[in-house]
């Protein structure tokens, strides 16, 4: 045995070399490296937010910072509904990288900033910041969005708003389980859906019981149960509930003024597939005090605003995922090689990087013309579109999300289906945001109940189709199909079947939204994305999977602006 030589087989150990692998794409400035990004903000009027955005994008960037995306969603929240005392608490625990994004967020001002400091830009700067944060990590984005959509809707009471906005609009973080009034900053959540109702929250039979003998008192005792409550560690939320006079908007604090906890009582947390980082739960309402927000009644038209700003946060936070979708399979491809040549070299290949930047550009440049919209709605074509083409953009985004992160996933391979990648994440991700906020059939049918009820926001929408007349032949062709359609819809001389539009509202809310894009693109993009898109999308709707761009189109423009050197 001692006369064996032990080392003379060792380099058979070396079984092979890493190489031909791509790397985790980090250290990078995602601000810089987003060139549509980067024009949508000047054009739609927040070019004096670029330094900020553009610090923002580098430091969210880093190796370190991308890391607490995964922590959060890798160590998911736990509750405890008793200390072990007995005493009910209701904490739901966290991951400190979950606290450090969301001290992230409000320090930024996304929860807040378009109400605190308004003016020209403000909501566009905002989307932008909460388009880059969302790439890193999602979840978290639930509670700002509700804290940022739940400002206009507050407003309508305006001695609640007086009392909770000044802490709402704080950029500190506190995340710490005790009353508001005993801390700097707040956020706010909400809680109306019900098992028996769902999107049809007129069906909710928690009630609500006045406090006091006056007609005019503002408080009540909530009974009842919440099948979704998103956030529940917020510090307030915003619920509805049955009154003498129907449904109702109510503020329901998660703490009692006095400083005793609201029997506001969870019972389990949510296991959901994607989101996994943000809490969701059930909760039995025991008497909980809330304080009526809006009259007795009023309780949907009260709340919508609030609806409307997150569905508009839904779009922005489907369209982060398509960019961050993005950037992972290009810089996998530029590193990747295959069958004698590297994956962006290769023509197929080209034709889906290309397709899938595509999706991601005209995404973008519908929610940041949203947000311009947002920025100026006193203006009344603008408050008109805003109304009708946030339930378009919400539907038409959220759907398409899916689709472009299972194809991004495909190009990647293998590895991209492995959990130490980021593209499960992602992908789990997806579908979330066409459920939250109201299903796509809830959207289609808003979309064609805002033309009934709204003729001036088919104006505003036809209006702004027509700035991009002449510019493609495809788009002129598709814009006066939908006038002729549209004009037989909302034609109160001679209405369309009703049922008839129901069953065809899908199919005219899709077309409508890539309208609606296309003539963001024809009118801003360079002319190789604009038409590539109308040829693709407009051409041939319903019937496009992703790599199937025509012949002729610049592919390689395309993933250069895409992700550029």
């Amino acid at each position: 045995m001692d006369s064996i030589d032990f080392t003379s087989h060792s380099q058979y150990a070396e079984t092979h070399e890493v190489t031909n692998v791509s790397s985790d794409l980090a250290d990078c400035n995602f601000y810089a490296a987003d060139t549509a990004l980067g024009e949508a903000v000047r054009r739609e009027g927040a070019g004096w937010a670029e330094a900020d955005l553009d610090a923002f994008g580098a430091r969210i960037g880093t190796a370190d910072y991308l890391m607490l995306g995964a922590l959060a969603n890798q160590y998911i929240p736990e509750l405890d509904t008793h200390d072990r005392f007995g005493r009910r608490i209701d904490l739901v625990r966290f991951h400190p990288a979950y606290h450090s994004l969301m001290t992230t967020s409000i320090a930024e001002g996304i929860h807040c900033s378009p109400w605190v400091a308004p003016g020209p830009g403000a909501h566009v700067a905002r989307a932008a910041k909460f388009y880059l944060h969302t790439q890193v990590e999602a979840g978290h984005g639930c509670p700002i969005s509700m804290t940022f959509s739940a400002v206009p809707c507050l407003r309508q009471q305006a001695d609640l708003a007086t009392l909770w906005e000044p802490r709402m609009a704080q950029r500190v973080y506190d995340g710490a389980n005790r009353p508001a009034a005993q801390k700097q900053g707040v956020t706010i959540g909400m809680a109306m859906t019900e098992k028996q109702g769902g999107s049809d929250v007129r069906a909710n039979t928690t009630r609500a019981i006045r406090l006091g003998i006056e007609a005019s008192s503002e408080a009540y005792e909530l009974v009842g149960h919440k099948f979704f409550v998103s956030a529940p560690m917020c510090d307030g939320f915003l619920t509805l509930a049955q009154t003498a006079a129907g449904l109702t908007c109510f503020l329901l604090p998660r703490w009692r003024p006095d400083g005793s906890k609201n029997p506001m009582q969870i019972q389990r947390l949510k296991k959901k597939m994607g989101n996994v980082s943000n809490a969701s739960c059930e909760t039995e309402l025991r008497g909980a005090l809330a304080w009526r927000v809006g009259d007795e009644g009023d309780g949907v038209r009260t709340i919508i605003e609030m609806v409307a700003m997150t569905r508009f946060d839904c779009m922005i936070g489907s369209s982060a995922g398509m960019r961050m979708a993005l950037s992972q399979v290009i810089h996998h491809c530029r590193r990747r090689s295959a069958f004698g040549a590297l994956l962006i070299d290769q023509p197929l290949m080209k034709n889906v990087l290309a397709d899938l930047a595509l999706e991601s550009e005209a995404a973008l440049a519908l929610s940041m013309r949203m947000a311009r919209a947002m920025d100026r709605r006193t203006d009344a074509k603008e408050d008109a579109l805003v109304r009708l083409v946030t339930a378009v953009g919400k539907y038409w985004i959220c759907k398409r999300a899916p689709q472009h992160a299972a194809e991004a996933m495909e190009c990647i391979g293998g590895s991209g289906v492995m959990e130490d990648s980021p593209m499960p994440r992602l992908f789990r991700e997806s579908p979330v945001n066409a459920i939250w906020e109201g299903s796509g059939n809830v959207q289609c049918l808003d979309v064609l109940r805002a033309m009934r009820k709204s003729p001036r926001s088919v104006s505003a929408f036809f209006d702004e189709l027509l700035l991009a007349k002449g510019g493609h032949a495809s788009l002129d062709r598709h814009v006066r199909a939908l006038q002729d359609e549209l004009a037989d819809a909302v034609d109160p001389a001679d209405p369309a079947d009703p049922a008839d539009l129901e069953y065809r509202a899908r199919n005219l809310v899709d077309r409508m939204a890539v309208a609606l894009q296309a003539a963001l693109l024809v009118r801003n993009a360079p002319g190789f994305v604009a038409d590539a898109f109308c040829r693709s999308r407009l051409d041939s709707l319903g019937h496009h999977q992703f790599g199937a761009l025509p012949v002729g189109v610049d592919c390689q423009a395309m993933i250069r602006r895409a992700w550029p050197d």
